[in-house]
């Protein structure tokens, strides 16, 4: 991305007192939800520059590379802001699950029949994706 069009594009974005922007992340073709997380200036600067999907880990105080320890990867296909260019819809291409839980999904907890119950099984195990 030309460097000019990067900065009136981050410039427009409406971090939180915090400097940071909610992230909300969608697989481009199924239209499944499946994460949400924080970018801060620099993570949204080096998703547009590199096409791999980078966060703000607000635990770590770091940037988050999607997939740096565990390999389950994303690649931007787009990245649209809402109305008030407070929140970040990253349509992206997941390779292999995207909740550190092992699930495809970090929603997999639904409210049916006024009881919280998870409507999905760890595809990985966490210790295979994160080996100690």
């Amino acid at each position: 991305m030309n460097q000019a069009v990067l900065a009136q594009t981050i410039d427009r974005v409406a971090f939180d007192s915090a400097g940071l922007i909610a992230a909300i992340a969608q697989q481009h073709d199924t239209g499944e939800v499946l994460m949400l997380a924080w970018m801060n200036r620099d993570a949204l600067a080096e998703t547009l520059e590199t096409g791999r999907v980078c966060y703000f880990s607000r635990s770590r105080n770091k940037l988050w590379r999607k997939g740096e320890s565990s390999g389950q990867t994303q690649r931007l296909i787009e990245l649209r802001l809402d109305c008030d260019q407070d929140a970040v819809l990253l349509m992206v291409d997941q390779t292999g699950v995207a909740c550190h839980t092992g699930r495809r999904s970090c929603f997999y907890n639904a409210v049916r029949d006024g009881a919280l119950v998870s409507i999905s099984e760890p595809d990985v195990s966490p210790d295979q994706l994160y080996p100690s």
